[in-house]
């Protein structure tokens, strides 16, 4: 069974910045949760930060400008907060890889989980396109990364895996 790396706070657990939780109601995840796959993990805890935290952004690119040391995560106080969240993408990648999980399913917008949009260092709401540090690194390492707003990809993926034995 093919299991899914999903962000604790779709699964419901309130890590976000702000202390809250962004659970995903739908069926298919649902599913998933019942079936034993999904294996919950937040980044920016397990990177040692803590909930409440102030809100983090990248400033000078994406999750891979801040894999290759050109950009940096930094709290709207200015704090660089980049070991935190390489550390927790690192512990991400680690928990996949010890899980077996090949599909992470993580949360839109994020720092370290965004995987389409991120937001653009201003601390203005401006979004951009770009990845989060854990999908940047979790992408590296040939894991599929979707966001929230994916799950009929992630199944066309599961079903497609497990029909393959692939």
């Amino acid at each position: 069974m093919e299991r899914i790396l999903v962000s604790s706070c779709l699964a419901g657990r309130r890590v976000r910045y702000d202390g809250a939780a962004k659970p995903v109601g739908a069926d298919l995840f649902e599913r998933w949760r019942t079936e034993g796959r999904l294996i919950p993990f937040c980044p920016e805890v397990s990177g040692g930060l803590a909930v409440p935290r102030p809100p983090a952004e990248i400033v000078g690119g994406d999750g891979h400008a801040v894999l290759d040391g050109t950009a940096h995560v930094r709290t709207d106080a200015g704090e660089d907060v980049t070991t935190e969240f390489l550390r927790g993408a690192r512990l991400a990648l680690d928990t996949a890889r010890r899980s077996g999980a090949r599909i992470a399913l993580l949360k839109e917008g994020s720092p370290s989980c965004g995987s389409d949009r991120i937001y653009d260092g201003t601390f203005t709401g401006t979004p951009m396109s770009g990845d989060g540090v854990t999908t940047a690194l979790l992408e590296r390492a040939g894991i599929r990364v979707f966001s929230e707003n994916d799950l009929d990809a992630v199944d066309a993926l599961l079903q497609t895996l497990e029909a393959t034995g692939s």
